[in-house]
């Protein structure tokens, strides 16, 4: 059996040091930035959408217009909750106790929330235009249903506490 050379070695630590390093999880500060900087521009969106469809709940416009006009902002908060659960997938695990659990509940909340908008747009879909104060009773059950699945989607943060991503999220001018 030969012994392993001196430069064989060296060249295998230079190969797996930078794949060590790509494959490492990321520390709460830095999983925390990501994810703040994905999930700002999805809230404010979500705002957006959200004045909008109380716009267009009081507003006069033909059943028809209603219908149209709040399948297309659900279908925009749909998505907008996935591009915002793909850029937190993409952030990875943090390096924190419970990371993976914490990472998981927050692609579940946003997939969960992303769902709420999706058949919250289905439910407007479907609903006929006629009679006028019919279909308006049916777009206020299905909203009562999205703010319902929307709440459910909720992360509980008291399962997922981690003390360096809260310091993190506290302190990070991303986060605020």
């Amino acid at each position: 059996m030969r012994a392993v050379r001196p430069i064989s070695f060296a060249l295998l630590l230079v190969l797996v040091a930078p794949l060590a390093a790509c494959s490492a999880q990321p520390g709460a500060h830095a999983w925390a930035a990501v994810v703040c900087t994905t999930l700002s521009p999805w809230r404010s969106e979500i705002d957006t959408l959200t004045s909008r469809t109380q716009q267009q709940m009081t507003s006069k416009t033909t059943p028809g217009q209603a219908k149209e006009n709040l399948a297309r902002l659900f279908d925009g908060a749909s998505t907008a909750s996935e591009k915002a659960r793909e850029g937190v997938e993409q952030a990875g695990v943090p390096d924190v106790d419970n990371g993976q659990a914490i990472a998981d509940g927050f692609l579940s909340s946003l997939a969960g929330i992303r769902d709420a908008y999706g058949h919250a747009r289905t439910g407007i879909e479907a609903l006929a235009t006629a009679p006028s104060q019919d279909f308006y009773t049916e777009v206020g059950k299905v909203v009562s249903q999205l703010t319902s699945d929307y709440e459910r989607s909720s992360l509980d943060t008291t399962k997922l506490e981690s003390v360096e991503l809260r310091q993190a999220f506290d302190s990070l001018p991303e986060c605020q």
